[in-house]
C-alpha cells in the first residue's frame, strides 16, 4: 500500500469510524459528546449491524438476538442506558420476567427467573444434592459482577484512568484482577460434581458465548449470570434496532455524521511498515477521507491481512482493510489463539398468534443431545419478542425468530439452485425440530424469511458471517483478548474482536473503552471519572 501523498489535504475529521455496529456507534457518540468531529461510514442502509432490525410486510424483525443486557438503572454495568443518556437519548424498555427457558436432554427444563433466589430455588429443586454448590457457584459470579459494577468501565489501556478508579474502588479493582485469568469451568468444578449440572453450566455459557464453560471467561459470566437478575433482561420497545437509531440521533445531535452505502476498502497510512500512521480511509468509490484517528468496527479478520492467511476460503486477504505489510505481528499471534465462531441459519417467522400458549416465555434454548452442543445446527435459539412488544407484528400475529449455529463451509461453492434447495431443506428441518416446543408451528406460519451464513456475510460484512472470535485453545480467561489500540499509530479496533468479547453490552463496553482511549490521546477527556 502506498503512503498518502504529502500533498493530501489536512485532516477533515478528528475520528473516522468504519462500521455502524453498536461498538462503533458507542465509540462515535461518546467521542462526539466529548467535542470530537466524528464521521461514521456504514456499508449498508441501516445502522446496528447484528444489533439492527429490518421490516417486512408489517413485521419488525431483529437481525440478531433480542435477549438484551445493559438496560438497568443502577450501577455501572448498564452500559446501553449510559451510552444513550450521554448523548441525550433513552429507550423505552419492557422488562422480561425470565432470561430464557432451557429445553435440554433428559427432560431437563429450567426457566431462569428474573429473581435470583427464585432461580436458585428452581435449579436446586432439580439437583437437591448440589444445593450448596449451586449457591456457591452463582454467588461467586455475583462477586465478579460487584467488582465490575463498582467502577465506571472505561479503557484499561489508560494509566490515568486505572489510577483514578483504583483510588475510588481499590478492592473492586483487586477483585477484578483476580478473575481476569479464570474460566468458568474451573470455578464450576470447584463447587459442583454432578455431570448433568456441569453440562447445564456449559449451556448457560453457550447460550451467549457459543463456548462451553472451560473456554468462557469468568469476567463475562459474572456479568451475564448476575446482571440478568440485577438489571434484568429488558427489551427495547420498537425492536433492538431502536438502540442503534437512538445512538445515531445522539451522534448527530452532537455534531457527528453518518454516511450509509459508504464501503471502506482500505485504511490510508503515512509511512511504511508497522511504524506507519493511519491518516484516513478510502471508499470503494475511490474517495479518500482524512482523519486524525481511524477506528475499525469490522472484525479483526476483516481489518488485518496477515502474511500467511489461513482463512482465504472465507475471506481473501486482499479484501482486508490493512494489508499484510502494515499488519502488526501481534495480529498473527491473535489468530493462532482465536478462531471465528460459526455463523447462523436464521428463521424470521410471522405466525398466527393462537400458536403461542398463555404464559409462554419470550426466549428459549433447545438441545436434543448433549453430544451435539457444538455441532453444526446443534443448539436452537428461539425468541418471540412480540410477547413483550405486540407492535412488532400485525394484529393477530406473533414473531418467532429462531437461529442455530451454522458454518460457512457448509454453504460455500453452491450454485443458485443448490443454495436455494439447501436453504429450503435446512429451514424446513429447523421448523420440524421447533414443533417439539411449538406444536402446530408448520401450519401456523404466515410469513417466512430465511438467512444463512452467506446472508450474514453479505449484509453484515463479517468474514464468514461469524458471530465473533472464540478460543482456538484453552486460554487464561480474558488476558489474551486485545484491547482497542492495534500497534499501529492512529488505528484502533472496537467490537467483539476486542476485550471483553461478544454481546451488545460487551461491545458497548468496548466502545466506551475505545472512545476513552482516543479521548486521552486527543486531550478530550474530563479530569473526573463519571459518577
Amino acid at each position: 500500500m502506498s503512503p498518502v501523498p504529502a500533498s493530501s489535504p489536512a485532516a477533515t475529521w478528528d475520528v473516522v469510524v468504519i462500521g455502524a455496529g453498536i461498538g462503533g456507534l458507542v465509540t462515535a457518540s461518546q467521542l462526539a459528546a466529548k467535542g470530537a468531529r466524528v464521521l461514521v461510514l456504514e456499508r449498508y442502509l441501516i445502522p446496528g449491524g447484528s444489533g439492527g432490525s429490518f421490516r417486512r410486510d408489517g413485521y419488525t424483525f431483529d437481525v440478531g438476538a433480542s435477549m438484551i443486557f445493559g438496560f438497568g438503572d443502577q450501577g455501572h454495568t448498564n452500559l446501553l442506558t449510559r451510552a444513550l443518556a450521554d448523548v441525550g437519548q433513552r429507550c423505552d424498555t419492557i422488562p422480561d420476567p425470565a432470561q430464557l427457558e432451557y429445553h435440554l436432554p433428559g427432560g431437563l427444563n429450567v426457566a431462569v427467573d428474573r429473581d435470583y433466589d427464585s432461580f436458585v430455588a428452581r435449579l436446586t429443586a432439580l439437583f437437591p444434592h448440589e444445593a450448596k454448590g449451586i449457591r456457591a457457584f452463582y454467588d461467586t459470579c455475583w462477586q465478579v459482577f460487584r467488582c465490575l459494577d463498582a467502577m465506571p468501565l472505561l479503557s484499561l489501556e489508560d494509566p490515568a484512568y486505572l489510577a483514578k478508579v483504583f483510588f475510588r474502588a481499590p478492592l473492586a479493582c483487586l477483585g477484578l484482577a483476580r478473575w481476569l485469568p479464570v474460566n468458568v469451568g474451573d470455578v464450576a468444578r470447584r463447587h459442583i460434581q454432578d455431570p448433568a449440572l456441569l453440562k447445564f453450566i456449559d449451556m448457560e455459557c453457550f447460550c451467549w458465548s457459543v463456548m462451553p464453560a472451560d473456554l468462557t471467561p469468568m469476567i463475562n459470566a459474572g456479568m451475564v449470570f448476575s446482571d440478568r437478575h440485577a438489571g434484568g433482561i429488558n427489551y427495547p420497545k420498537g425492536g433492538v434496532g431502536v438502540i442503534a437509531e437512538k445512538l445515531v440521533a445522539g451522534l448527530e445531535s452532537h455534531g457527528g455524521q453518518i454516511r450509509y452505502k459508504a464501503r471502506v476498502t482500505r485504511v490510508l497510512f503515512d509511512g511504511e511498515g508497522p511504524n506507519a500512521q493511519a491518516v484516513g480511509v478510502q471508499l470503494a468509490s475511490g474517495e479518500q477521507i482524512q482523519a486524525r484517528r481511524v477506528v475499525s468496527n469490522a472484525t479483526r479478520w476483516d481489518t488485518f491481512a496477515t502474511a500467511t492467511e489461513d482463512d482465504t476460503i472465507q475471506r481473501p486477504a486482499a479484501s482486508a482493510l490493512v494489508e499484510a505489510s502494515h499488519t502488526p505481528a501481534a495480529e498473527s499471534r491473535w489468530r493462532r489463539r482465536y478462531r471465528p465462531s460459526p455463523s447462523f441459519l436464521s428463521l424470521h417467522l410471522g405466525v398466527e398468534a393462537s400458536l403461542i400458549p398463555a404464559g409462554f416465555h419470550c426466549h428459549h434454548l433447545m438441545l436434543e443431545a448433549w453430544s451435539a452442543m457444538e455441532d453444526e445446527q446443534g443448539v436452537i435459539f428461539v425468541s418471540i419478542p412480540t410477547l413483550l412488544d405486540p407492535s412488532l407484528a400485525p394484529p393477530g400475529r406473533h414473531i418467532v425468530h429462531s437461529f442455530t449455529p451454522s458454518s460457512m463451509e457448509h454453504w460455500q461453492g453452491l450454485g443458485p439452485s443448490a443454495y436455494a434447495a439447501k436453504k429450503q431443506a435446512d429451514a424446513d428441518r429447523l421448523i420440524q425440530r421447533l414443533e417439539a416446543i411449538l406444536p402446530g408451528l408448520t401450519g401456523a406460519i404466515r410469513h417466512r424469511e430465511v438467512g444463512t451464513p452467506r446472508s450474514h456475510r453479505r449484509f453484515l460484512g463479517r468474514m464468514g458471517g461469524s458471530y465473533g472470535p472464540i478460543p482456538a485453545l484453552r486460554l487464561p480467561g480474558l488476558l489474551p483478548m486485545p484491547f482497542n489500540r492495534t500497534g499501529l499509530r492512529g488505528l484502533y479496533c472496537v467490537g467483539d474482536s476486542c476485550f471483553p468479547g461478544q454481546g451488545l453490552n460487551a461491545v458497548a463496553f468496548s466502545g466506551f473503552a475505545c472512545a476513552h482511549r482516543i479521548g486521552a490521546d486527543l486531550g478530550l477527556n474530563p479530569l473526573a471519572l463519571p459518577a
